[in-house]
């Protein structure tokens, strides 16, 4: 029976690192993770979906550019940016306002409602899993959140440097 768990064991090993595309980096679904990006419904170009992932001290660039719409979205196609630009976003996590941990509504405001933009927050940690989608117009949301909004955008700019 013990030699029969440890050969199931080894067998699950092996076929979950199969898993990943040869053209995009493999980000497994990890417990400890964050997600940020912001998106414009009418855009055209390149920056309209910005969309960034922090796990196993990397950080990923979301390369499929998924309108996250008004719901959770599990981003799943990633390259690995360099170790430089990680640095300069891992603190974003700290930065979570304690308000949007006890936050009901996953979408806040009015995301992307007339034309503004919205911002996609996801983080899961040891204080469970929440997504958010926030709006980018300073009316339609507390202050608290306008600041965290703006600090993903910092972030995003200085990824984009």
């Amino acid at each position: 029976m013990k030699y029969n768990v440890i050969i199931l064991f080894v067998s699950l090993l092996a076929f979950t690192g199969m898993s990943c595309e040869k053209d995009h980096d493999c980000v497994e679904q990890e417990t400890y993770y964050m997600v940020f990006g912001h998106f414009y419904g009418e855009c055209a170009g390149d920056g309209c979906v910005e969309i960034y992932k922090v796990a196993n001290e990397k950080l990923y660039e979301e390369t499929s550019n998924q309108y996250p719409g008004d719901e959770f979205y599990p981003f799943q196609e990633f390259e690995t940016l360099s170790d430089a630009k990680y640095e300069l976003v891992k603190d974003l996590e700290n930065e979570v306002p304690e308000e949007l941990w006890n936050e009901t509504q996953t979408v806040v405001g009015i995301p992307d409602g007339g034309d503004w933009g919205g911002a996609y927050f996801e983080i899961s940690s040891t204080r469970g899993h929440r997504y958010f989608l926030l709006d980018q117009n300073d009316n339609n949301m507390s202050a608290v959140y306008n600041a965290f909004v703006d600090r993903i955008n910092e972030k995003i700019a200085i990824i984009n440097q």
